[in-house]
């Protein structure tokens, strides 16, 4: 009985593997990030950050793509009076997105391909740090946000547009900064297997 599973999974798992086209996508882009929680002495505004890292998409018409990047957000507290000065926050991490998408022109190897996605991720917080005494301690450890995005394909080259919600809030202190909002612009090549 183990025997006859077991060469029901390898086969079921050659064909899906025949079946499923499968495209390496190494990474870089920009983002921008902002706290949806404003201070009384002022507000948050993004400032430019960076990933790169890439992505597997695996699928045709409808694919699954799963990713890992090394990420740097950023954001400005800006005084708008009182005592409190300007700040720039600075977070390091890795973030580690899942998507489903669809190709709605075109296929996912093909010349020219249109391409909508939405997914979920999960920040993990290596490094806190910028222009005040802030340390990694006073946010969380990991971050879960849900995103939804386009994408489109010229020969080799992509470029992704995606915009996150982050679903959790960010510290774990009395400071309360609420929940990032992020949009992540990317830029790669594919490499088709």
């Amino acid at each position: 009985m183990k025997a006859l599973v077991i060469f029901c999974i390898t086969v079921f798992t050659s064909y899906c593997s025949v079946l499923a086209q499968i495209t390496i996508k190494p990474t870089m882009g920009v983002n921008f990030t902002d706290w949806s929680k404003d201070q009384t002495l002022g507000e948050f505004e993004s400032k430019v950050g960076y990933q790169f890292g890439g992505t597997v998409a695996i699928g045709k018409k409808i694919y699954f793509e799963p990713g890992l990047f090394f990420v740097e957000k950023a954001t400005e507290f800006v005084n708008s009076g009182g005592g409190a000065t300007d700040a720039v926050f600075k977070l390091k991490g890795i973030r580690i997105p899942a998507s489903i998408g669809l190709n709605l022109f075109g296929s996912q190897g093909g010349f020219i391909n249109l391409r909508g996605f939405a997914g979920a991720s999960v920040f993990l917080l290596t490094k806190a740090d910028g222009s005040t005494n802030i340390t990694s301690e006073e946010f969380k450890d990991a971050s879960w946000a849900v995103f939804a995005g386009a994408g489109a394909n010229i020969a080799m080259f992509f470029v992704d547009l995606q915009y996150e919600w982050s679903l959790t809030d960010i510290t774990k202190t009395d400071i309360d900064v609420g929940k990032a909002s992020s949009i992540f612009i990317n830029a790669g090549i594919r490499i088709g297997l």
